[in-house]
């Protein structure tokens, strides 16, 4: 599984000209889940999330997690994060999991960050086209490959 966390002001998903959902401070997380993907993965990405500590504290250093600072979460799924581009110019997206095992992880991830987090998260719809939008505070993008793990 692969995350790409975006520390925002403000994001917004938009979704067939309508506003499905909009945060303020907080993340705006793009998720890619892979075909091996299994629900420790969710698990270890939810605590990193969660507690990663990327938000100013009062001496302005990058101290302070997302629980910490009481930010809300917007999570869009994107199957394109599992590109490969190896070879040729054409991205293959065979490990990217296709929609039947991917929604139900997609589901249980929503449920493991709201458990983690202790509060609802706002997301996009799954394989939906979306237009996404957000002020990056920083900007800070971090990336997290639950491949990498150990």
């Amino acid at each position: 599984m692969v995350v790409v966390i975006q520390r925002v002001s403000e994001a917004a998903v938009v979704i067939a000209g309508h506003k499905k959902a909009a945060i303020e401070k907080g993340y705006m997380i793009l998720v890619g889940i892979a075909v091996e993907d299994r629900s420790d993965d969710i698990n270890w990405i939810s605590r990193k999330i969660v507690n990663l500590r990327i938000f100013d504290d009062q001496e302005g250093k990058m101290n302070l997690s997302l629980k910490e600072v009481s930010g809300d979460i917007l999570l869009i799924s994107q199957f394109t994060l599992q590109a490969n581009t190896k070879k040729g110019n054409r991205p293959s997206y065979i490990q990217a999991a296709p929609p039947d095992m991917a929604i139900p992880l997609y589901h249980q991830l929503i449920n493991q960050l709201e458990g983690d987090l202790g509060k609802p998260i706002f997301t996009g719809e799954f394989g939906a086209d979306m237009k996404v939008s957000l002020i990056n505070d920083g900007p800070v993008t971090i990336t997290l490959d639950s491949a990498n793990k150990s």
